[in-house]
């Protein structure tokens, strides 16, 4: 079980770190990871420990199937909660191959996001107020590409 205090729950939070965090896709999950140096919904000016959530919908299977991967989830975040940077949020979201999927494989993807995600910004995840684009420049082109995006 992840404890309490690690626990994602609020949807404006949900929304903060799949919109404003890096993302890492795998062929079983996608992590979305967004850091913060501040809870807004906790007094004082405390950082608040990493926070995870799960997202599992009904294309993965059915309510056993979900549940299953839900708990497998939280039992392998819950065990990689130490390698996250304090404040942030992590939103592990499912795809419908993690129904059929082991522990194994589940731990590999996550392993493999999670190194992703850490290992590409200094502190982890996304710090706020950094840019989260895809690095081109407003208004540039793919070379050979007409205007209707396909290649001429």
């Amino acid at each position: 079980m992840l404890p309490t205090e690690n626990r994602l729950r609020r949807r404006e939070d949900f929304a903060t770190a799949v919109r404003r965090g890096r993302r890492a896709g795998r062929p079983l999950l996608v992590v979305h990871c967004r850091s913060g140096a501040t809870d807004p919904h906790a007094p004082g000016e405390q950082i608040p420990p990493p926070r995870a959530g799960f997202v599992v919908s009904k294309a993965i299977g059915t309510a056993v199937v979900r549940n299953k991967v839900k708990r497998r989830l939280r039992h392998l975040v819950r065990d990689r909660l130490d390698r996250l940077p304090a404040g942030s949020l992590v939103v592990v979201r499912a795809l419908p191959g993690a129904g059929d999927a082991d522990h194994d494989q589940l731990a590999r993807d996550l392993d493999a996001a999670l190194g992703r995600l850490l290992g590409g910004a200094p502190k982890g995840c996304n710090p706020p107020g950094a840019a989260t684009g895809s690095g081109r420049a407003a208004g540039t082109r793919n070379p050979g590409r007409g205007p209707g995006g396909s290649a001429q």
